[in-house]
């Protein structure tokens, strides 16, 4: 019915192209417009002016050898202003839009290693933005965002990527471990040593007090027993400490047995040689 009154109807966000004996002649805005075409008007087509997305997958090398697929996605439109080299210049939009992805993506991924691919994958996207923009421009495209959506390497290589990944981590793992262990051992080491250094010490102040009991009672002995001397203090307190020490090893049950010389030349010896060291001893104290 529209043909026959020779009016048409132009959706919004569409441009159509009118044509007079074959040959361009407007550009038709949404709306309503007459075209007679009993005088040689008539629609050569419409074009969208709605914005547009074509998805490029790509395979590609890159410098270390490694084959991937990069996927790309392209946001495209035409512009209102140039509808008509938008119609006729370009018979196939999206295949030039596709050999010009290939060609960027094709020279730019070999320049790079497959670690240094994904981490500028931004200034791939924004080579392939500037190239298609310089060229869609001249056919009446504008390129509004280009995006490198995916780097897929091939499954043998993301494999073997895992793997390296879960062997450093495991390494790490393992040096903080036997760092954990290092640090266990030296404060268990600085440990015993400061226990040996205070037994050592405690050992020290033992005996000392020992030497000075023994000393002590020597003294106040000979003072209270006239006519006895040092050394017979000394033998006596000797005997008595070496039969008490007889008689504690004796009544203990679970004691291992222990062979020592018993007899007075053994006594005599045991005590002659308990009563230089305390005299050194002394000596030295004093």
């Amino acid at each position: 019915m529209g043909n026959l009154i020779c009016c048409v109807q132009v959706d919004q966000s569409t441009v159509a192209i009118k044509e007079t004996f074959g040959k361009f002649n407007d550009v038709l805005q949404p709306g309503c417009h007459c075209v007679p075409w009993f005088l040689g008007s008539r629609l050569a087509g419409h074009l969208t002016l709605r914005l547009q997305q074509l998805d490029v997958k790509c395979e590609t090398k890159t410098k270390d050898n490694v084959f991937v697929n990069v996927v790309a996605s392209i946001q495209y439109r035409a512009l209102a202003d140039k509808a008509n080299e938008a119609f006729y210049k370009l018979s196939n939009t999206r295949s030039q839009i596709q050999a010009y992805v290939f060609d960027v993506i094709r020279a730019s991924v070999p320049k790079l290693n497959l670690d240094d691919t994904f981490e500028q994958k931004n200034e791939i996207a924004k080579a392939v933005e500037d190239e298609l923009e310089k060229a869609m421009s001249a056919y009446g495209y504008e390129i509004v965002q280009t995006l490198i959506v995916d780097i897929e390497p091939d499954e043998h290589v993301k494999r073997a990527m895992n793997e390296i990944n879960a062997a450093a981590r495991l390494r790490v793992a393992a040096n903080e471990k036997a760092e954990a262990e290092k640090i266990l051992q030296i404060k268990r080491a600085e440990g015993e040593a400061e226990a040996k250094y205070l037994s050592g010490l405690g050992i020290a102040r033992q005996r000392q007090a020992i030497v000075d009991g023994l000393r002590d009672s020597v003294l106040g002995f000979s003072v209270n027993v006239p006519g006895t001397t040092a050394k017979d203090v000394m033998d006596m307190v000797l005997v008595t400490q070496y039969f008490d020490t007889m008689k504690e090893i004796g009544a203990a049950s679970k004691s291992s047995a222990v062979f020592i010389p018993h007899g007075p030349g053994a006594v005599r010896d045991v005590a002659a040689q308990i009563r230089d060291g305390l005299l050194q001893a002394s000596h030295h104290d004093s």
